[in-house]
């Protein structure tokens, strides 16, 4: 997906604009697909003791952070899924070492959210987003 795609109507449309709907949207209709699997591979992580603090990266590119656990190529979905950790991120100097304790008191209960770092081309951020959505 290129930056015309992310905002609304480009230049070069004619006729009516078109209501172009955000990429978090897809994202979010991702993330309820994937949570099954996103749950299972957060429990691995931690239950292995590579970390008690998962998390995973959205994205429509390739980034060079974590593990490829959900290809939106294989899966027909528009993002893929990479899992990684708290300490990868603080090694990779995403997260400093300054913002990792800011950072963990805001780090939700992993076994009820799944900690995403979304990457879009105009940059990217941390959500939480709940396994369950709306309670069941």
């Amino acid at each position: 997906m290129d930056r015309e795609e992310l905002l609304s109507a480009t230049p070069e449309d004619s006729g009516a604009p078109q209501k172009q709907e955000s990429p978090l949207v897809s994202l979010e209709k991702d993330l309820e697909f994937y949570a099954d699997a996103v749950r299972e591979v957060a429990i691995e992580i931690m239950v292995e003791g590579i970390s008690a603090h998962p998390i995973f990266i959205a994205h429509q590119h390739e980034v060079n952070i974590g593990e490829l656990i959900l290809n939106k190529e294989e899966l027909n979905t528009n993002w893929t899924i990479q899992a990684s950790t708290l300490e990868e991120f603080v090694e990779k100097g995403i997260i400093s070492k300054e913002r990792r304790e800011p950072f963990l008191k805001v780090y939700k209960k992993p076994e009820d959210y799944m900690c995403v770092f979304v990457i879009v081309p105009e940059g990217a951020n941390f959500i939480y987003y709940p396994y369950k959505k709306g309670g069941r």
